[in-house]
């Protein structure tokens, strides 16, 4: 590309004797055509496949050529260019010469100390003339007295002279500049400086998130993106003195293919980011769900059978963010440690033996003679056990160490029975635990152990739910397993603390954990998939028949737990005694039960609430007291329905005439006197009592401490109740839970909903309930429609919202769980009124809705309806199956 701005501004600039104020105009309009131009070229280069260094470079180029060519006519106007008084710097991004299409532009006007007015005229003069072309200019202006003490004071200021690059103007100021830099900054306080980066990585990671693997990756400050890359080059050129990024192979510190590395990651990262600009038409460096299907189209990915081209685009870029932070972190250590020659003396005399060759020197584990790891290939296993035992880090030269010999880790290896009782020796321990794992992970070790692992690597799934890649989910699925071992949750999460301690074998639980997701590298139940490759994984490390089976059966029940606490009706006795039956033995109910939150909890923050830890922990009590009863046989209802009887009219006796509790107790169903402790019915008994006297009654306890309020509604029961008060929730931003529907003989209806806000939070507000009390009277009264409400609550939003991966929704019925209840699973997308949709139309179908349970990820919902006939029958007839999944799939779609 030719970067030829006389050809577009010529005209403008010949010296007709006008001023450059004068012909500002003309410059203007001919410097507008130059940018399109230029940016035009620059994007057909890069649509047409250009790498995103020639890109970048070019861009850059073009750059230079317009603001050295202004500055030059500047420069002339007010005849600036013959005292040599000023230079104009490129610092920061621009100074690197990495420019993607709508960086910013960071000028230093570097004067020297003469005729300030007239530098401040130069520099307003240029400002105002690129801020008209609407470029994003930050600028400073500075002596070269100003640039010593701010960048010793001022850490930003000292990184962005670091990338400091002559544009036009006094060679000999900018090159005092370059003088006073090396002798009076980078000489001095350079350890401090590189601590200082260090400490600035940390923090940019807590914010832009401390794994590579995150969701929506920011391409400029995300981990293993192109700030990992600046960092470590900022830190080199301070610790070895070099300009240039070459200059690091010449002395030694980098090798040919790795500062190729370095070139290549940031091409590949450029490229995306160019991709990103030129898509927002504006700076934009997160790549979001949207942009992230757009570039891997662009980058020429498509649709496999089972692998979406965003997840292999998202994969392989996770495994490019894994090499840039890897590289990364080799570079920085490399400049954080002291001189080699220095380190081998000074070792030598405070290195501490630990066993198999291997030596601790100053909190570093380290294998001076390399040697023994061909001899005893199992000791590259054994690093990692020593490492964790002793609490410390691998040093720089043993990582490198087992990166190169990983080709030592064959099939052979995997079966040493000494290999794997170092791996178990590692996970029974929960000091360091995640930090080993992740550390064998990350130098490609765990993918060599253990090859099934590998169809996870960096497996993305396309959806807001999960925030980390397969591999990293699981990795902090065992890290929450160690929490509970630690004791950090005791007060909060007693139970689960406690079976955690119980476990007999912890290396058995944890292997569940590692392996509980090994299936989805293929698509389709990725459980049953799992189970069978646990099945190879165990013979093949030599596990007994007793915890190979077990094993099997913790990954390939994984899901089941989490299911049916929250989509299935925990008061049908009948299925918790099948689901019992299902988990054989009390330890494989604990040990699944804690899989199960360890599973929920490393989704991702949020993900784990106290709703579902109630559900997951009433059915795990309600399993487990089958199980150590060992009767499999539904307890007769009809002594516990007396029993519960006699309990509930002796504790309201005293308050209400005796025939009116009997009347109320003969109207409540079966089901609902085997549901709740006596106490809790008598409370609802009370609230029926109240029915006389008022249309509705409306009750509302908030369990702060569990993130929701208990919100009772009784009132006679007319056709649609159920989806009347979804309706007027929906309408007063009320968020459901989950719901108890009790119908009663004498036709009052009373429903017990957990209902928070949309954000999760409780709300405690009493005029929002008292509002919702009001809107539902006025519903039930036929005042108001509540199609009405709903409609009013979603008005049409300006704002378009933040585009989500969805899945297609989809309906399952179910007649064989509940004896009672024909069972519908709805699977969407969520929206405001979505339960009121689908409320209304099961209402319309002519269903009764005994039972309903809610259960949202994020933005996709899974509820749960147990629904029967208008004759209390469940629903059979094929036709009428069809009927009901057509129509709620409509509902839901619309």
């Amino acid at each position: 590309m030719r970067l030829n701005i006389n050809a577009y501004l010529s005209e403008s600039m010949k010296g007709d004797g006008k001023s450059f104020e004068e012909k500002r105009g003309a410059y203007l309009a001919a410097a507008r055509e130059f940018l399109e131009h230029f940016r035009e070229e620059s994007k057909r280069s890069h649509r047409e496949g250009e790498d995103g260094i020639s890109v970048v470079q070019s861009i850059t180029a073009m750059t230079d050529a317009l603001v050295t060519r202004l500055f030059t006519a500047l420069s002339d106007d007010l005849q600036m260019h013959k005292s040599g008084q000023l230079a104009l710097v490129a610092v920061g991004g621009y100074g690197r010469r990495e420019l993607n299409p709508y960086s910013d532009l960071d000028l230093l006007f570097l004067y020297s100390g003469k005729e300030s007015k007239v530098v401040e005229e130069a520099a307003n003069r240029l400002l105002y003339f690129l801020w008209d072309l609407r470029l994003d200019v930050g600028y400073s202006v500075r002596t070269i007295t100003d640039c010593v003490e701010m960048a010793n004071n001022d850490i930003t200021v000292k990184t962005a002279l670091l990338d400091a690059r002559l544009l036009t103007g006094s060679e000999h100021l900018f090159g005092e500049l370059k003088k006073m830099m090396v002798t009076q900054v980078l000489a001095k306080r350079s350890d401090a400086f590189i601590g200082e980066k260090l400490e600035e990585l940390r923090k940019r990671r807590e914010k832009y998130g401390s794994s590579v693997y995150i969701l929506e990756p920011n391409i400029k400050e995300g981990e293993g993106c192109l700030r990992d890359l600046h960092t470590a080059m900022w830190v080199a050129k301070i610790k070895y003195k070099v300009d240039e990024p070459r200059e690091l192979v010449m002395k030694g510190v980098l090798s040919e293919e790795e500062i190729g590395m370095y070139y290549s990651s940031l091409s590949y990262l450029w490229r995306i980011r160019n991709e990103l600009h030129y898509l927002a038409g504006r700076k934009n460096d997160q790549l979001t769900f949207e942009a992230q299907i757009s570039i891997a189209r662009f980058f020429g990915y498509e649709d496999r059978e089972k692998t979406l081209a965003v997840e292999q685009f998202m994969q392989d870029f996770y495994l490019h963010a894994n090499r840039v932070e890897h590289f990364s972190s080799l570079l920085i250590t490399k400049c954080s440690q002291r001189d080699d020659s220095t380190r081998k003396i000074l070792g030598y005399f405070t290195r501490r033996p630990i066993g198999d060759g291997f030596y601790v020197v100053k909190g570093e584990l380290v294998v001076p003679d390399e040697s023994v790891i061909e001899k005893d290939p199992v000791r590259l296993i054994k690093i990692f056990e020593h490492a964790q035992r002793q609490g410390v880090a691998l040093g720089l030269a043993t990582k490198t160490l087992i990166r190169n010999n990983l080709d030592l880790v064959n099939d052979k290896f995997r079966r040493s029975k000494e290999a794997n009782a170092s791996f178990i020796n590692i996970l029974q321990s929960e000091k360091k635990l995640y930090d080993t794992l992740q550390q064998m992970h990350h130098l490609g070790f765990l993918n060599r152990f253990i090859p099934e692992f590998e169809r996870i690597y960096c497996k993305v799934q396309h959806d807001v739910y999960h925030i980390y890649t397969v591999d990293t989910h699981t990795l902090f699925a065992v890290e929450e397993i160690a929490k509970l071992w630690r004791g950090e949750h005791k007060e909060t999460l007693p139970l689960l603390t406690q079976l955690a301690m119980e476990v007999d074998k912890r290396w058995l639980l944890l292997l569940a954990v590692l392996f509980h997701d090994i299936g989805k590298g293929g698509g389709g139940g990725h459980a049953e998939i799992g189970a069978e490759l646990t099945k190879t994984i165990a013979r093949r490390m030599g596990l007994i028949k007793e915890d190979s089976e077990r094993l099997q059966f913790l990954v390939r029940q994984h899901l089941l737990l989490a299911h049916i606490a929250q989509r299935r009706d925990l008061h049908d006795e009948r299925m918790i005694i099948q689901f019992a039956r299902q988990m054989e033995k009390s330890e494989n109910l604990k040990m699944l039960y804690l899989l199960t939150y360890a599973d929920i909890k490393a989704v991702g923050p949020e993900v784990w609430t106290e709703w579902k830890a109630l559900l997951l922990q009433e059915l795990y009590e309600k399993a487990f007291t089958v199980l150590e009863r060992g009767d499999f046989k539904l307890e007769a209802s009809g002594e516990r329905v007396r029993r519960v009887k006699r309990t509930i009219f002796d504790l309201l006796a005293d308050d209400y005439p005796g025939q009116f509790i009997k009347d109320e107790l003969q109207a409540l169903s079966t089901r609902h006197l085997l549901s709740y402790a006596p106490e809790l019915i008598a409370g609802h008994v009370r609230i029926l009592l109240e029915m006389p006297k008022t249309q509705l009654v409306l009750q509302v306890s908030h369990e702060v401490d569990k993130g929701f309020t208990n919100c009772t509604i009784c009132t006679y029961d007319v056709p649609g109740l159920f989806s009347m008060i979804t309706g007027v929730m929906a309408a007063n931003g009320m968020n459901i839970l989950g719901a108890q529907i009790h119908t009663n003989r004498n036709e009052k209806a009373l429903d017990i909903l957990q209902v928070n806000s949309p954000q999760g939070f409780v709300i405690t507000e009493e005029n929002r309930w008292a509002r919702f009390e009001s809107d539902l009277r006025q519903v039930l009264e036929g005042k108001v429609r509540v199609g009405q409400l709903v409609a009013k609550r979603h008005r049409p939003s300006i704002l378009t919202e933040k585009a989500k991966p969805t899945v297609p929704a989809r309906v399952e019925i179910d007649n064989e769980v509940s004896s009672d209840y024909t069972v519908i699973d709805i699977y969407a997308h969520d929206k405001v009124g979505l339960l009121y949709s689908i409320t209304s139309t099961l209402t319309r179908l002519g269903l009764y809705i005994g039972v309903s349970k809610i259960s949202t990820k994020v933005d996709q919902v899974a509820d749960v309806f147990y629904v029967k006939d208008i004759f209390g029958h469940k629903i059979s007839d094929p036709g009428k199956l069809e009927e009901i999944r057509k129509e709620l799939l409509e509902a839901v779609d619309g």
